[in-house]
């Protein structure tokens, strides 16, 4: 029988250690800091190594070192794989975090019955019955999938039904239920969430086993518990999507075995979350008729090119100090681009209210969008409808220049193949002649310019 470890606790403000708890930590004064941890003993498992191997304490050199080939296993979900690049790692840690409601057990639950025939996996349910997962499985169609369920929150049973079983793909749903015996501490606490992860992870690299945990995360949208959290897993996916909308998106943001800010994109139907193979299509609303501060930007996220509505709404202000308000994109590159608006194209939006969307629910974080984000501030200002049949995207410069951005071309081959006749676009993004015979290409130095063709 392994023996209990030593407790000590730790502040979560500066990290000192404590032997005992007390209300105030004793070297920075903060107060109800100091958390429960393990300590390590002789009994707990070393690390052996990935897949088995031995890690050893030998120093190599790195031009000796032959890189194998990545075993990854398909998942049964084209968008799911996209994301993992190109599957699931053998003996890789992934942690799946999103809010509640959103569908992660429903995708986890859907991809391990779609796989049972193929690859020995076990779902650990914490959260749910058996017979709960039944009834979900059920609902979608999945109720005769030959696949083991396991439900169970100390962490040691699970890894002894493991090692027992001993499957190529592990699923922890979730995380946060998880508990150790080493502490007496809740689960859910930072203490347990970190050492249990611990084990779970140990236990993975030594048997070359892919785990996938499903966190939960904070009001702030980040992942609940400790941030070494992300730091022990090699992959960190965040499952977004408003649960009473149609759409999810799972973005990595995080992946050792692939590139990162790669998306997959769901539509949650009655029998499951669907994956969606031509997202510009549903992205897109083709209205009747123009419609003033509605801009088409071509944006790149990870491997794939998205055609994405922006809206803005510019209204005169009656109440004091002028509103910023912006759902998918940066509140404070808004207001950036109104400075430069003002500076470089002479129009002051200081006493307007100003509102910017992306349709569909879509967070836009790159540079791109920037001349589209302008070019819908000024239709929605001069309520003149900008053409529907045009595509912009362009970085935006303090002095009022328009700077090239990555993958260019492909984002006017996205234009083209979706039927846009028009594309405005950095002068440093021109394209070949070849790309250019289906699609008329305007390509602007300054701010100024566009605002010429809006």
């Amino acid at each position: 029988m392994t023996a209990r470890p030593k407790v000590q606790y730790t502040c979560a403000n500066c990290g000192a250690s404590a032997a005992k708890w007390s209300g105030q930590c004793s070297e920075c004064g903060a107060w109800n800091t100091l958390e429960e941890t393990a300590t390590t003993t002789d009994n707990v498992r070393r690390f052996t190594g990935y897949a088995g191997q031995p890690a050893g304490d030998t120093i190599h050199r790195l031009s000796d070192i032959k890189p194998e080939k990545i075993q990854r296993h398909s998942l049964a979900s084209g968008e799911f794989d996209r994301v993992l690049g190109g599957g699931l790692v053998e003996g890789s840690v992934v942690l799946i975090g999103g809010d509640p409601g959103v569908g992660k057990s429903t995708l986890l639950l859907q991809c391990i019955a779609l796989i049972s025939g193929q690859l020995d996996a076990l779902y650990v349910t914490g959260e749910e019955s058996l017979q709960q997962v039944s009834l979900r499985a059920q609902r979608l169609g999945l109720e005769g999938a030959d696949m083991q369920i396991l439900a169970e929150t100390a962490v040691e049973r699970i890894i002894d039904a493991a090692m027992r079983e001993r499957p190529r793909v592990l699923v922890i749903d979730s995380v946060q239920t998880i508990y150790t015996d080493e502490l007496s501490s809740a689960p859910g606490s930072v203490a347990q969430v970190r050492e249990s992860a611990a084990q779970l992870v140990r236990f993975a690299k030594q048997t070359g086993c892919a785990l996938l945990l499903v966190g939960h995360v904070t009001k702030e949208g980040t992942l609940a518990g400790p941030r070494v959290l992300e730091h022990m897993v090699d992959t960190v996916l965040y499952f977004e999507g408003d649960p009473s909308g149609r759409y999810r998106v799972i973005r990595a943001v995080k992946n050792r075995f692939g590139p990162v800010n790669e998306l997959g994109i769901f539509a949650m139907l009655e029998d499951g979350l669907k994956p969606v193979n031509n997202p510009s299509a549903i992205f897109l609303s083709r209205h009747e008729q123009e419609m003033s501060g509605s801009v088409i930007m071509a944006s790149r996220e990870g491997s794939r090119t998205l055609l994405l509505e922006v809206q803005a709404l510019v209204a005169e202000n009656h109440g004091g100090g002028a509103r910023r308000v912006t759902v998918g994109q940066d509140t404070n590159r808004v207001t950036m681009l109104l400075g430069v608006l003002q500076r470089h194209g002479g129009m002051a939006l200081y006493d307007q209210d100003v509102f910017i969307n992306i349709v569909g629910g879509m967070r836009i974080l790159e540079p791109a969008s920037d001349l589209p984000v302008i070019m819908a501030m000024v239709s929605s200002f001069r309520d003149r409808a900008f053409p529907a049949d045009t595509v912009v995207f362009g970085e935006i410069g303090l002095a009022g220049e328009i700077r090239p951005v990555p993958n260019g071309e492909e984002r006017v081959q996205e234009a083209a193949k979706h039927g846009f006749r028009r594309v405005l676009l950095p002068k440093a993004n021109m394209p070949r002649k070849s790309v250019m015979a289906d699609i008329d290409i305007i390509p602007m130095a300054t701010l100024a310019e566009a605002l010429e063709h809006g």
